[in-house]
């Protein structure tokens, strides 16, 4: 049962942001109905957000499926890539300018340093991680801690923060890590799950922020857009707990405002592992050519089998 004392009435800015590297499955239809209930409930405005970042991975046919099974569901936004709106564009591959503003400012701060690692340390970054196991063991997503072996170039950028680090105006083809407060305790509200701790250091270590190919990792480009539109609450899954704790440090450095931020429970199949979009049999689009209405997909009571 939600705590709608905890929704709040002024001003509410909400966000739907899929991506287009799959068909919708049950899972994320739940969360994205959440996002459009809190934002109706709150009187406030729902903005739709495509992170179509993972150029590999992102097909236009995506994008179509996520619109046209989120508009079956009988959902509605206000703002977004095909509806347009004051915040555009809402396609994340249109915005690499504003993300690399935030990295420029980042490097002049002193707060992020090149990492010459192999792309296999890195590969995951553009996308919201995700742990892969059974979340009954973890519920967070898991980016592998960064053993440091390139923080010495912390200190160089530091010291040439503001000089020049000026002049850098490109990653120059490396990938860049934040440097985390090591032993920082980061707490948050949840609205749903409560208070939340983590450790800088010890529950996640410094983190990609952009990738050696030129594309800005999850977490930065989350933290720029949801800035950008001006994003009051986030509802997402609760395998990003963690991610939200990197992004309450990239929104101080950066100088933003954090959002509310409200994790949804995750669904899981008869194994115990996080439903994903490998899980064509429940997919949005399967679910529907069997004949089951969106009122009954999104019920909270309906159980998922896989």
């Amino acid at each position: 049962m939600e705590n709608h004392d905890l929704l709040p009435r002024r001003g509410y800015r909400g966000r739907l942001a899929p991506s287009p590297t799959g068909y919708l499955h049950i899972g994320h239809a739940r969360t994205f109905w959440t996002a459009y209930k809190r934002a109706r409930e709150a009187g406030g405005k729902l903005v739709m957000r495509m992170e179509d970042l993972d150029a590999q991975r992102s097909q236009p046919e995506y994008v179509d499926a996520a619109v046209e099974d989120l508009r079956w569901l009988g959902i509605r936004w206000d703002e977004g890539p095909d509806v347009g709106g004051r915040f555009g564009p809402y396609l994340q591959s249109q915005r690499h300018a504003v993300y690399l503003d935030a990295w420029k400012l980042l490097l002049r701060l002193g707060k992020i340093y090149p990492c010459r690692c192999s792309r296999k340390d890195i590969e995951a970054a553009v996308a919201a991680p995700h742990e892969g196991g059974s979340v009954a063991a973890d519920e967070q997503d898991d980016e592998p801690i960064y053993p440091g072996t390139c923080r010495k170039y912390h200190r160089v950028v530091a010291q040439i923060a503001g000089s020049r680090a000026r002049e850098l105006e490109e990653p120059e083809g490396l990938s860049w890590r934040f440097t985390v407060p090591s032993s920082e305790i980061i707490e948050f509200e949840d609205l749903n799950l409560g208070r939340q701790r983590f450790v800088a250091g010890r529950d996640f270590g410094d983190f990609v922020v952009w990738r050696r190919d030129g594309v800005p990792s999850y977490q930065l480009a989350c933290v720029v857009d949801d800035a950008a539109m001006q994003i009051t609450e986030v509802v997402r899954g609760a395998d990003l707990l963690k991610s939200t704790a990197r992004q309450i440090l990239l929104n101080r450095a950066l100088g933003y405002v954090n959002p509310s931020w409200y994790h949804c429970k995750l669904l899981v199949d008869d194994s115990g592992k996080r439903l994903a979009k490998r899980h064509d049999a429940l997919s949005l689009r399967a679910l529907r050519d069997l004949g089951l209405k969106p009122d009954y997909i999104v019920s909270a009571e309906v159980p998922v089998e896989a």
